[in-house]
């Protein structure tokens, strides 16, 4: 019935944002394992329906979608989970048919977001979601009509770089209480996202910020540089700042 007006501002408008909170609330308030096959169809439905809500201008509504459906990955129904993780995984098929079969940038983004913020919340990270990570990959195994692109891979590539998240989650657990161990393994996580600067960016200030709790503020500083320089090369790409990188080299040589 409202179709037009939630489509109006790509998707981008306050009735949207109403109609979505609402499907939100069936994932937020406890409900039987009958109840969610119904609201994930309704899901599926909705995604389906309007994916520039998701895929374009604000990733708001895509943050707090994959937040909520990673929880349930981790529910302790196993119907529950197959059904979570099938939504899931049409989600991202859904963001790279959006992207015109290029990549699932935003979709990669937004889940490594919500996997960090899970794991402080809710303590995900155990066997029902390893499980639901495996049929996430089962699924990308047993896609025929994405076999001869590059989605597959995609998909394998966000699962293991959620374990990784998920592993060094738990180092970093045991040896919160040795700074320097500490500190290593946020700079090996902070490496693995090279390729995606907000990722990168959001452990760099992570770092920053146990190097300032234990008195190290030069190496603080050198993060703050790195973060700088990243903000700064990624302006010069889009042509808003001449310099890049470069522009840091006279503070430290390290900038490279």
């Amino acid at each position: 019935t409202f179709q037009r007006q939630l489509q109006q501002s790509d998707c981008q408008n306050l009735l949207m944002k109403k109609v979505f909170d609402t499907h939100m609330l069936f994932l937020q308030i406890n409900q039987s394992a009958a109840a969610l096959k119904h609201v994930f169809a309704a899901l599926r439905l909705f995604v389906g329906k309007f994916p520039s809500a998701f895929f374009q201008g604000q990733a708001d509504l895509c943050g707090s979608l994959c937040y909520e459906i990673l929880k349930c990955c981790n529910h302790r129904s196993r119907s529950t989970q197959t059904e979570a993780s099938a939504l899931l995984y049409f989600f991202m098929r859904k963001n790279f048919e959006f992207n015109k079969q290029k990549s699932i940038v935003r979709s990669h983004l937004q889940l490594i977001k919500a996997v960090s913020q899970l794991i402080a919340d809710a303590g995900i990270g155990g066997s029902r979601f390893q499980h639901s990570l495996a049929i996430i990959n089962n699924f990308a195994n047993g896609d025929k009509q994405m076999k001869n692109v590059n989605f597959p891979a995609e998909v394998k590539d966000l699962t293991k770089r959620i374990r990784t998240v998920l592993m060094a989650t738990a180092q970093m657990k045991e040896h919160e209480k040795d700074p320097e161990m500490l500190v290593d393994l946020q700079y090996s996580l902070a490496n693995s996202y090279a390729s995606t600067p907000e990722l990168r960016r959001t452990w760099l200030e992570s770092m920053a910020k146990i190097h300032a709790r234990n008195g190290d503020l030069s190496e603080a500083a050198m993060c703050y540089i790195h973060i700088a320089a990243l903000i700064a090369e990624y302006l010069k790409r889009k042509g808003l700042f001449s310099m890049g990188w470069p522009a840091f080299l006279s503070i430290t040589p390290n900038i490279k």
